[in-house]
């Protein structure tokens, strides 16, 4: 029976109709064969042998690897002691108080002494590193490392300089100075009934707030010496909690005189330590030191 339908239709169905697949014709497979080339590696080039065919056109090759930081010999001596430390990180140490006692040289030295405008915080670094290979046991110090350290140490005998020791005077006083912030405080401790003066005033009409009055005498209140002690304080700079807390460190420091033994006590206070922290300086640009003003799009 033949079909009424035009060819295309017919076509169509039979392409389309899943009934009608054997209706169509084998797809034809092509088949493609790669010949085989031998394949021969090229010999291997001596550039040492062959010089440039023209010199002007070599590229000169620092010397260092950090030839294009800037401060190149800083940068190298801090490279070489850290692959120092990584050599002989595995010999014995010792603890931190048994370590040779060594004067390095300071920041403006040592800026000196490469010529280049190294930052503090950089120097730092050196310092931890140096600190760290200096605690290897002195039996076991390999000459290399100590010629290493040599060019970073002071000319002067550590042992040499020895902090002069606080006495109580004649007149039965103990001196001590303090700082915070922006604030200095020289601190005169005698043996009384607890009387505080600062700058000839009585501390209730220098220090308006109270925790500021108990900041000032802390170091009194820890170890249990309030009414035992006359203190008579010089303040200059900075604010009432500057001057309060600067109090604090000069008394500790005079009541150590008259009691060493009182030194673990205070530590634990945290009236031994002179606190370095100060406010950060305004960044132009910013509307305080780091706060940012508010980004507008439009």
């Amino acid at each position: 029976m033949t079909s009424k339908l035009p060819w295309r239709v017919t076509y169509r169905l039979s392409t389309q109709c899943p009934r009608c697949l054997s209706r169509l014709p084998p797809r034809r497979t092509l088949q493609t064969t790669t010949p085989k080339l031998a394949f021969t590696a090229a010999p291997p080039v001596d550039l040492e042998s062959l010089p440039p065919q023209n010199a002007s056109n070599a590229r000169i090759v620092p010397a260092s690897p950090s030839y294009f930081t800037g401060r190149p010999d800083s940068t190298d001596n801090y490279l070489s002691l850290l692959a120092l430390l990584r050599r002989y990180q595995t010999l014995p140490t010792v603890p931190p108080a048994q370590a040779p006692r060594i004067a390095w040289r300071t920041v403006t030295q040592y800026r000196l002494l490469v010529g280049e405008p190294v930052r503090a915080s950089k120097y730092h670094k050196i310092i931890e590193v140096l600190q760290r290979l200096n605690r290897i046991h002195p039996s076991v110090m390999p000459p290399e490392l100590s010629g290493a350290m040599q060019i970073y140490k002071r000319d002067v005998d550590p042992h040499a300089t020895v902090r002069k020791p606080l006495v109580v005077d004649e007149d039965g006083r103990a001196f001590g100075v303090g700082r915070r912030k922006s604030s200095s405080a020289k601190v005169y401790l005698v043996q009384g009934e607890g009387e505080v003066l600062v700058n000839g005033k009585s501390i209730n009409n220098v220090f308006g707030r109270i925790h500021d009055r108990e900041s000032a005498l802390w170091a009194l209140k820890a170890t249990n010496r309030m009414d035992k002690y006359n203190v008579w304080a010089l303040v200059t700079g900075g604010g009432s909690t500057g001057q309060a807390e600067a109090i604090t460190l000069g008394t500790a420091k005079a009541l150590m005189v008259f009691e060493p033994a009182l030194k673990p006590a205070l530590r634990r206070a945290g009236c031994v330590t002179r606190d370095p922290r100060r406010v950060e300086r305004k960044k132009p640009g910013h509307v305080k030191a780091r706060k940012m003003p508010a980004w507008v799009k439009r």
